[in-house]
């Protein structure tokens, strides 16, 4: 990584125009024995070992989840999802890192765990929207959250969408926060909400292409903001469409840690949406992008450690 892409991120960050995007893959900073899933791979191995599933879809995560949402009811896909996540895991210094910025004005946080909501605890106006399931609340895309895990009225949004306009039109108190925390695929808490089966995507891929699953806060916010991809792949459609569907209409630079060599269609989709690949390990990355004497300076990096 090249001096000054590191100067560029950080200036982008201490300016607010940086969106941090986290992957599953954050997790892997809290050690190797974390106890929730830090990884598509192992959360379908914990599905699957609470139920049986046909052996040639048994590492999907997605179909498995279908097959169990088919076979055994909605309800026990979300509770399997909600013992997988309720572990408590301190937030990592990534976590603590972004939630000390000063200027925040949104965080996407695509998997399922509640690090990020943790971090974000003594943070001054903030509030959560969480992506939700068809299968459990039709009409609605998302659901907006307090801090304490208080929804936020819809009514606004629930009018509106009576009207035809999208449902993901934010209640006033939500498009005023300074900061949101955008949890697309939803998250154990506060609320369990998940999105995880073929379902769910299918639902919310007939609609992605034309935004309506996409908060509105959201698109407002990444109006002319660079991404910052940590802890993700883009190795199958799913993760691209995701990630090119929520930096939809961004600025025209993005950067990504990716130590992995990149698939073929990574590449490809790092070359399409302009992300710079990052080539070293997450935590390598963040002692970089972290320099002593600057934290020092704002206490964040300190905060952090502790």
């Amino acid at each position: 990584m090249s001096q000054g892409s590191i100067e560029a991120i950080r200036s982008a960050l201490g300016a607010g125009t940086l969106i941090p995007y986290l992957g599953p893959s954050v997790l892997a900073l809290t050690g190797d024995d974390c106890p929730v899933p830090t990884s598509a791979d192992q959360l379908v191995a914990r599905l699957t070992a609470k139920a049986s599933v046909p052996h040639k879809i048994r590492n999907n995560l997605s179909a498995a989840a279908q097959f169990i949402e088919n076979f055994k009811h909605r309800k026990t896909v979300a509770k399997a999802m909600a013992e997988a996540f309720d572990p408590k895991v301190p937030p990592t210094v990534l976590h603590r890192f972004f939630a000390a910025q000063p200027k925040l004005p949104l965080l996407v946080h695509a998997w399922y765990d509640d690090l990020p909501q943790q971090a974000l605890a003594g943070r001054p106006s903030w509030g959560i929207v969480q992506g939700v399931s068809q299968s459990e609340h039709f009409g609605n895309w998302v659901h907006y959250l307090r801090p304490d895990g208080t929804r936020v009225d819809a009514g606004a949004a629930a009018t509106s969408a009576a009207e035809g306009m999208p449902p993901a039109v934010a209640p006033v108190e939500a498009a005023n926060w300074a900061t949101l925390l955008y949890q697309p695929l939803g998250s154990v808490r506060p609320a369990a909400n998940f999105l995880v089966s073929d379902t769910d995507y299918v639902e919310v891929l007939t609609e992605i292409d034309i935004q309506t699953p996409i908060p509105e806060p959201v698109q407002n916010i990444r109006r002319g903001r660079h991404f910052l991809f940590l802890g993700c792949r883009f190795a199958n459609q799913l993760e691209r469409t995701f990630a090119r569907q929520i930096m939809k209409r961004s600025s025209d630079k993005h950067w990504a840690v990716l130590p992995d060599e990149p698939t073929r269609n990574e590449a490809r989709f790092l070359v399409e949406q302009n992300i710079e690949r990052i080539a070293i390990p997450l935590d390598k990355f963040i002692g970089d992008l972290v320099q002593p004497r600057e934290a020092t300076a704002n206490g964040a990096w300190m905060a952090a450690q502790h």
